[in-house]
């Protein structure tokens, strides 16, 4: 190799790379340094470009440097610097590199970055650094080149005699790191720019002693230390470090990656994630709010927080969480009023919009507060309204600093984090309070309506019993028309009056006994916590019995008062030609949105075009309760669960309409059955009995169709309605 090019000139590394190593990234990252490249791909190559003018240094993949005593890299060594790449890296070959002659060695794989950042080096210590020091480091000839090359950079970098321990250059963005002068830098050791401790416990000095072993040992790769601002603010950094040795001279260059915001916003979103956790669990406001100030605190330095929440009257603030500041402050706000100058929070909240005091001296907002906050030493109050939405607020988040300041655009984010996870848990808490004061009255409506329920049963019960009387009295009218030669006429007039008085009495019955075991489930969800929605169903279900057995009484008594024959007035659906698939789409979104947890995934396989000429009622009746059938007996609560809704052709004049689910299917011994009155496997546990026999009489009876079912267990099941394009009149 010629002589090495001067320091001025633009320097051409060769890069002898094999099928492991990838050298356009860092041919790429080289030229953004004005550095040349040239590639060899052979040994051959590498010897003869090594000969030619221009080359400052060869980058050697092992893959090509020979056998175990590495051929290849003795050759290349004896004509300049060669820095050895493996993609297999051991000991035993890093001795060998340094045997065969090479002057560094690279551990694969690592960024390009690191690669560039060793190279640059390399070439900076061969043209800056004399090549016997052996009266110690030549500063002059350093800042030819290194001191360049560090006042140039981006990142902070420090370059330590491993030896002394001590600095022996820095660049502006270090000093700009940790607040200090370049000279009193250069008189510290790495240990003293620490917090004694680090997060983990371990002493600094330990932390440092062996990161410089490990650096000493040829890694180049990132150590996380956590390093001191001269204000005592603790800078949490990655450093990633290269051995520099020269004769007997041992150098650490540093280069310094503040990542204390990354640190930051991932202690925020963890400190985020436990503070749902809490909410969701229902934990103490006082215990929330203290921990949502606490992190929030740990984001920034000498930040000092505080919540307040507006009381019921919505005029006076109470402190709710402020850990960090003094008690006597905090207390002194106790009842503050709220208006257009009355301090940070006060005023943030008439206002409904965020309040910036940077110099609570100076600012009129906080003329009554004034002297009470400087007495304790505070400076600047922030302060943003927690919303509940546009137009309510519930009270303020507030971040002091003894120091007069404005807020940066992270602070502003971070206030607003912080009021929007406040304002989530003052309005479960208040939610909260508002359900436990319903309970409260729960028990005296529950017993009032059970009083007026049982009045009804009763009511309920005599009048069965007059008709019963009044059966048995028309039997024995009966017998004595019979025996008047008329027993044909009176035979059928008795049997019609028979069976319309069964009907009011058995709904009276029915609707009684229902109504009881309603009000036996709500007194067993009393005990264990009722809540309003399902008081209120309960209120709606106990008006609607009684209403049923008044107007069946009442049909009863009209039965009883005249022995005539009663038809019941069935009201007719409204028939309409509609178009199917919209139709089930339309039914899809409101039995979706009623669904409970875990709600199964509805699938729709609907044929477009489709119109019939129906009864849209009882078809919606028939397909919502195939429907729940398939969530409630199909799935009965699995999480993976799928319903399919689909409906198409079926011949000229038929269309089907089919659901079904992937559930638990139907055994072949109850199949048969599944459409007779009142049989059902979930006896006891909710079900009638009555869904598909109701849904056999809706599509054989109004809509003048049939229906079909498909099950095997553990297969789900599948039902189909054949129904006619026009239905019968």
């Amino acid at each position: 190799m010629k002589q090495p090019n001067p320091p001025d000139a633009l320097h051409t590394i060769l890069i002898v790379s094999g099928p492991d190593f990838d050298p356009a990234a860092l041919r790429d990252s080289l030229a953004a340094r004005s550095v040349g490249v040239r590639i060899a791909t052979r040994g051959d190559e590498a010897l003869k470009a090594a000969q030619e003018d221009g080359i400052s240094l060869v980058l050697l993949d092992a893959a090509l440097a020979g056998s175990a005593s590495l051929e290849l890299c003795t050759r290349l060594a004896a004509a300049g610097p060669v820095l050895l790449a493996s993609a297999h890296p051991s000991d035993e070959e890093q001795q060998a590199a340094m045997e065969a002659g090479a002057a560094g060695y690279l551990r694969l794989p690592c960024t390009p970055q690191d690669i560039v950042e060793k190279i640059l080096i390399e070439l900076t210590v061969r043209h800056a650094w004399p090549a016997a020091p052996d009266s110690g480091l030549d500063t002059n000839a350093l800042e030819v080149n290194y001191h360049t090359l560090l006042a140039g950079s981006p990142d902070s970098i420090m370059l330590f005699d491993a030896t002394r321990g001590l600095p022996v250059d820095v660049n502006r963005n270090a000093e700009r790191l940790f607040g200090r002068s370049a000279q009193e830098l250069m008189g510290m050791q790495l240990a003293e720019l620490c917090p004694p401790l680090q997060p983990d416990g371990t002493p600094s000095a330990v932390a440092v002693r062996t990161l410089i072993d490990k650096v000493m040992g040829g890694e180049v790769r990132v150590y996380p230390l956590s390093l001191r601002h001269a204000s005592g603010r603790q800078i949490d950094c990655e450093i990633r470090t290269v051995l520099l040795k020269k004769g007997a001279l041992q150098l650490l260059h540093m280069r310094l990656v503040d990542v204390t915001g990354l640190r930051l916003a991932e202690a925020l979103r963890t400190g985020q994630n436990q503070l749902l956790e809490l909410i969701a669990r229902g934990a103490p406001l006082g215990t929330i709010l203290t921990q949502l100030v606490q992190l929030v605190e740990s984001q920034a330095h000498g930040m000092l927080c505080s919540v307040m929440v507006l009381d019921d009257d919505g005029f006076t603030l109470r402190p709710a969480a402020a850990p960090s500041l003094p008690p006597d402050y905090v207390q002194s706000l106790d009842g503050a009023r709220i208006g257009p100058n009355e301090g940070s929070c006060g005023s943030a909240v008439h206002r409904r919009a965020p309040v910036v005091v940077a110099d609570i001296e100076h600012d009129p907002l906080w003329k009554n507060y004034r002297d009470m906050a400087l007495a304790y030493g505070l400076r600047a109050c922030w302060s943003m309204p927690i919303m509940l939405d546009a137009d309510t607020v519930l009270g303020s988040f507030a971040m002091y600093y003894r120091e007069v300041r404005t807020p940066r655009a992270e602070d502003e984010r971070l206030i607003g984090v912080a009021a929007h996870l406040a304002s989530i848990a003052i309005e479960r808490t208040q939610r909260e309070a508002e359900l436990q004061r319903h309970r409260l009255h729960l028990e005296e409506l529950v017993q009032a309506r059970t009083l007026e329920l049982r009045r009804a049963k009763e009511r309920a019960e005599q009048a069965s019993e007059e008709l019963k009387a009044a059966l048995e009295h028309l039997g024995e009218t009966q017998d004595e028309l019979v025996r008047r030669g008329k027993l044909a006429s009176l035979g059928a007039l008795v049997a019609g009056v028979a069976h319309e008085l069964n009907t009011p009495i058995g709904n009276s019955i029915v609707t009684a006994g229902a109504m009881s075991e309603k009000l036996d489930a709500l007194a067993g969800q009393l005990e264990t916590g009722l809540r309003k929605s399902e008081l209120a169903r309960f209120v709606d279900a106990a008006r609607e019995a009684e209403g049923v057995m008044q107007r069946n009484l009442e049909r009863a008594a009209k039965l009883i008062a005249s022995f005539r024959q009663i038809a019941v007035d069935a009201a007719g659906s409204q028939r309409q030609q509609f178009a199917l698939d919209q139709f089930i789409v339309q039914q899809l979104v409101s039995l979706q949105a009623a669904l409970p947890a875990p709600r199964p995934a509805v699938r729709q396989q609907l044929t477009p075009g489709l119109s019939i000429d129906s009864y849209p009622g009882p078809l919606a009746q028939a397909l919502a309760s195939l429907f729940e059938n398939a969530v409630i007996h199909g799935l009965d609560g699995r999480h993976d669960g799928i319903i399919t809704v689909g409906a198409a052709g079926h011949g000229e004049q038929d269309v089907e309409i089919w659901v079904s689910d992937n559930g638990a299917g139907i055994l072949p011994e109850h199949l048969g059955r599944v459409y007779d009155p009142f049989f059902t496997t979930r006896l006891g546990a909710g079900g009638s009995g009555l869904g598909l026999y109701v849904i056999h009489n809706i599509v054989t009876g109004v809509l003048g169709g049939r229906i079909e079912a498909v099950s095997l267990p553990g297969k789900g099941a599948r039902f189909t309605m054949i129904l006619p394009r026009t239905a019968p009149r």
